[in-house]
């Protein structure tokens, strides 16, 4: 039955990749379809629209494109998200198979020993950054666990994403 579960989830991230992949390639191939004109028309130079997409962490870090790690709790860092190997990173969804670090906190969080858990992680809905025109940002996470799990984590968690940086002032 574990194995059925297991087939189920990778069979649904294929799924989810695949259609993030073809839509990405349906706007290309439309796009590409309209010929351009021998020559360009004058007049100023074109600006580029092109948005970035990101995905905030702590505050006080930087925005992050296809990060190798991720902090989940910011205060202590007892939980976070190693190893990540991005499958697709679209304006719309991302998807990476990873490890989930946390500790046990056991007999406290100081003397705790830190457990590995695979993890699959989905990044998906967007917002603009505020205060910095040109970037979204993702604003769910789901992590789908394809085996072991944290104790008292369900096989599938969503949580919500920090969808602005602070603001710094100098002084």
């Amino acid at each position: 039955m574990g194995g059925d579960i297991v087939k189920r989830i990778y069979l649904g991230a294929s799924i989810i990749s695949a259609l993030a992949a073809g839509a990405l390639t349906a706007g290309l191939v439309a796009g590409s379809a309209t010929a351009a004109p021998a020559r360009p028309a004058a007049g100023p130079p074109a600006v580029s629209t092109a948005v970035r997409t990101v995905v905030l962490d702590c505050p006080g870090l930087p925005a992050l494109v296809r990060p190798k790690t991720f902090i989940l709790t910011c205060a202590d860092g007892y939980v976070q998200l190693g190893k990540l190997s991005w499958t697709s990173w679209t304006p719309g969804l991302a998807s990476a198979t990873g490890t989930l670090i946390k500790n046990t906190c056991t007999p406290s969080c100081v003397a705790g020993h830190f457990r590995s858990y695979p993890v699959l992680v989905i990044l998906w809905g967007k917002a603009a950054v505020k205060n910095h025109p040109g970037e979204q940002c993702y604003t769910r996470m789901t992590l789908i666990y394809p085996g072991s799990r944290p104790p008292g984590a369900a096989q599938t968690e969503t949580i919500p994403l920090p969808t602005s940086l602070p603001v710094l002032t100098g002084g």
